[in-house]
């Protein structure tokens, strides 16, 4: 079972969030825990899962049309199952200090 944990930055930005942006935020997350119980994470098209521009190791995924979240890998704590560190979550303006 994939294991998370969040930076506070990252718990910050979820309160800050309109409903409407957290609630599509926490409906995405069963499909992307899903595609990472796959060995490697296979994430479907709609997430647009893919590493932040000019970055080593930080990943983004699209929650809504203008929803961003920023993560990254940590070391495995359930070995076999990835563990992902949350980092961000907004508007696409997360990205210029995901």
């Amino acid at each position: 079972m994939p294991t998370y944990e969040a930076l506070a930055r990252f718990e910050r930005d979820l309160r800050r969030l309109p409903r409407e942006a957290r609630a599509a935020f926490l409906a995405m997350l069963p499909l992307f825990i899903a595609a990472l119980r796959a060995s490697p994470p296979n994430f479907p098209p709609n997430l647009r899962v893919k590493r932040v521009q000019g970055t080593d190791g930080i990943w983004e995924t699209t929650f809504a049309a203008d929803g961003r979240a920023t993560f990254e890998y940590g070391p495995e704590i359930d070995p076999g199952s990835p563990h992902v560190i949350w980092r961000r979550v907004g508007t696409h303006d997360v990205l210029r200090e995901p």
